[in-house]
C-alpha cells in the first residue's frame, strides 16, 4: 500500500503544471503584522521546489538588509544557516513598516580575445568591469542583471517611507499596502523597471502549501501601461509573488513560475550563441493575506 501511494504521489506531482520548475527563492516571516511597541519576527530563508518547505538549499543571509520605518538601516540578529534553510530574527522597536531585503546586481557579458570569445567572471560589478576586461579584448558585450527578494513587516499602523524606489532593477511600489491584504478584496501594485513604470511585466502569484494540494493554483498576470496590476485574493495565507525579465538569450520574459530567483542559479550565463545578452532582472516577495 505504501509503495502504491508513493507512486501515485509521484504521478500526481508530474501532472501539476510547473511541477518540474526551477528552484524558487523565498523568505517566510513568522508574522507580518504586529502590535505593541516591541516585537520580534523570525524569518526562514531557503531555495526550494515546494514553496515554504525546506528540501533544497539554504538562502544566504550575509546580504540581507533591514530598512526601518524612518528610512534608517537596521540589522538581522541571531542568524544561522543549516543544511536546508537559514533563519534569522528581526527586532521591531520602531512603529511602522519595515523592509527586509536581499538585493544584488552585477554585469554579465563577453569579449573576444586571441580569436576566442570569453565570458566575464561571475560576480563582476559595475565598479569592477574595467579590471575584468583584459587588455587587447575586443567586441565587448555586456548587460546588467539585478535581483531583489523582499518582505515587509509592520508594527502598529502601516507607514510608507520605505517604499521610495531605488531606481534599479524591478521594484514593487504598492498602491495597496502589502501589510493590508484581505482575502476576497482586491489589491493593486505598481512595478518599476530601473525607476520607470514597467509595462507588460509578467507577474506570477502562488499560494503556499503547494506540497499538500493537487493543483498549483498559480495566478499569472501582466502589468498595464503604468506598470500596475490588481489581484483579488482567493483565501487567507502566505503568497509568493515573482516577476522577471530577460530569462533567455532572446531577451523575452523568463518563465514566471520558474524565474531565475533560486540563489543557486541566479546570475548564470547561457551557453547559447554569443550575442548581446539581455537585460535581466527579477523580483520576489512573500505576502501575507489575512482573513476578512
Amino acid at each position: 500500500m505504501k509503495a502504491r501511494l508513493t507512486i501515485a504521489g509521484a504521478i500526481a506531482a508530474l501532472l501539476i503544471p510547473g511541477a518540474a520548475q526551477a528552484h524558487r527563492q523565498w523568505m517566510l516571516p513568522s508574522s507580518t503584522i504586529l502590535s505593541g511597541d516591541d516585537a520580534w519576527v523570525t524569518v526562514d530563508a531557503a531555495v526550494s521546489n515546494d514553496l515554504f518547505y525546506f528540501e533544497h538549499v539554504p538562502m544566504r543571509t550575509d546580504g540581507i538588509s533591514v530598512t526601518l520605518p524612518d528610512g534608517s538601516s537596521g540589522k538581522i540578529e541571531n542568524a544561522a544557516t543549516g543544511k536546508y534553510r537559514s533563519v534569522f530574527d528581526v527586532h521591531l522597536t520602531q512603529p511602522g513598516t519595515y523592509r527586509i531585503a536581499s538585493v544584488s546586481s552585477g554585469i554579465m557579458g563577453s569579449y573576444m580575445l586571441n580569436g576566442k570569445r570569453e565570458r566575464l567572471p561571475r560576480g563582476t560589478t559595475k565598479d569592477k568591469l574595467a579590471s575584468a576586461i583584459p587588455a587587447g579584448a575586443t567586441d565587448v558585450r555586456t548587460a546588467e542583471m539585478s535581483n531583489r527578494n523582499e518582505i515587509f513587516l509592520t508594527l502598529g499602523a502601516p507607514t510608507t517611507t520605505i517604499f521610495k524606489p531605488a531606481g534599479e532593477g524591478i521594484e514593487m511600489v504598492p498602491v495597496t499596502h502589502p501589510n493590508d491584504l484581505i482575502a476576497g478584496e482586491t489589491a493593486t501594485f505598481q512595478f518599476l523597471l530601473d525607476g520607470r513604470p514597467a509595462e507588460d511585466i509578467k507577474v506570477t502569484i502562488i499560494p503556499g502549501g503547494i506540497r499538500y494540494r493537487d493543483s498549483l493554483n498559480q495566478m499569472d498576470m501582466s502589468t498595464d501601461k503604468d506598470g500596475r496590476l490588481s489581484v483579488t485574493w482567493p483565501e487567507p495565507g502566505m503568497y509568493w509573488m515573482s516577476a522577471s525579465i530577460g530569462g533567455g538569450r532572446a531577451g523575452g520574459p523568463g518563465a514566471s513560475g520558474a524565474s531565475g530567483m533560486g540563489q543557486d542559479n541566479a546570475g548564470s550565463q547561457d551557453d547559447g550563441p554569443a550575442g548581446p545578452p539581455p537585460r535581466r532582472a527579477s523580483y520576489v516577495s512573500t505576502l501575507e493575506v489575512m482573513a476578512p
